[in-house]
């Protein structure tokens, strides 16, 4: 096979490491490194180099290894072996990462498990060239950014999913509120991935977090969000969540058919619409103490029965939890009703 008389490589700068096709070589090779690249001699497990930019003529007189390990005479022009692998050195910026599936973790303020998602991008640059070489690319002809990314998918994706959670645990920031903290995120993942590079050669020049969020789609976040959205809207007119919950109670209880609906629906016969607006609030003495004088509305309902009863016990149970009746307001309700 002839003799390759230049050895050079245009790099592509999507590949870290290229190995020349040729391994036909002379001592009066020229090896054309450019800007931004080394290149090392390989023969046998032994590398000779880094050699840097510039042209460089492979002979006996300034490549010791070609003497001692090859066998070759001193000058002249003289046949040879050996390969010729190049390492890109320049920094790339634009490797993205994400998640490949949801992080579950417990919203610290809202105590809702929700899926999370991280992305975002992080550039990689060759510090020791013959430890990469050696430890990462080994028998391959090259080592482009996917290979790359696909090696290291599984320790980024490890080491990033612990950090995000428990950084969201620690701090007690809701994952909907966590935009404000992901330069700071960032930083801490960029020294934490840094050593698994350095192994094998590589130096992580930046690490960053893009975004975490969470899918829309999900039935949690879904109630998360309508939640927030109706907290929302209650602050907007003034209410808590509590007394909007309470009016709720109210309206169904007096929307019932029966006798025990009727009890309800004529003002709460029994004095329960205490500290409601006002409303029916004057069914209470002064002091928020139950009037237990004040005339049923409506003196021509039924008396209900047992079933009734029950369920409008159920009723004044859940007014109370919501915080509309007190305990003994509660309790003189019940009296009155089962007397």
């Amino acid at each position: 096979m002839a003799i390759i008389e230049v050895v050079k490589w245009d790099g592509n700068p999507n590949i870290l490491a290229w190995k020349f096709p040729s391994t036909n070589l002379a001592t009066s090779s020229q090896l054309i490194v450019n800007e931004s690249q080394e290149a090392f001699l390989v023969n046998g497990g032994v590398y000779e180099g880094p050699f840097l930019a510039g042209r460089h003529t492979l002979t006996t007189q300034n490549l010791p290894v070609l003497r001692d390990l090859m066998k070759l005479p001193f000058g002249g022009d003289t046949p040879f072996s050996a390969e010729v692998w190049y390492v890109n050195k320049a920094v790339n910026l634009s490797l993205p990462w994400g998640t490949p599936d949801p992080i579950q973790l417990e919203d610290p303020k809202y105590q809702v498990m929700i899926p999370v998602r991280a992305f975002g991008q992080y550039g990689v640059q060759v510090k020791d060239s013959k430890k990469f070489l050696l430890k990462l690319v080994g028998t391959l002809r090259g080592f482009d950014v996917d290979t790359l990314q696909n090696y290291f998918a599984g320790v980024f994706t490890t080491t990033i999913k612990q950090l995000i959670a428990a950084t969201i645990i620690e701090t007690k920031v809701s994952v909907l509120e966590i935009a404000p903290h992901l330069d700071k995120l960032s930083q801490q993942l960029l020294i934490s991935l840094a050593p698994a590079l350095d192994e094998y050669g590589l130096a992580l020049s930046q690490f960053n977090i893009n975004s975490i969020n969470v899918p829309e789609e999900d039935p949690a976040v879904i109630q998360l969000k309508a939640a927030l959205a109706k907290r929302a809207e209650l602050g907007i007119l003034g209410f808590t969540y509590q007394q909007d919950r309470s009016f709720d109670v109210l309206e169904t209880a007096a929307g019932n058919e029966g006798s025990a609906g009727t009890v309800l629906g004529a003002g709460l016969g029994l004095g329960l619409g205490v500290g409601i607006g006002g409303t029916v609030g004057q069914m209470a003495a002064p002091g928020g103490v139950m009037n237990t004088n004040a005339a049923p509305a409506n003196q021509a309902a039924a008396e209900p029965t047992a079933t009734e009863k029950i369920e409008l016990l159920k009723q004044l149970a859940e007014l109370k939890n919501s915080g509309v009746l007190t305990e003994e307001e509660f309790t003189e309700a019940k009296r009155k009703l089962l007397a």
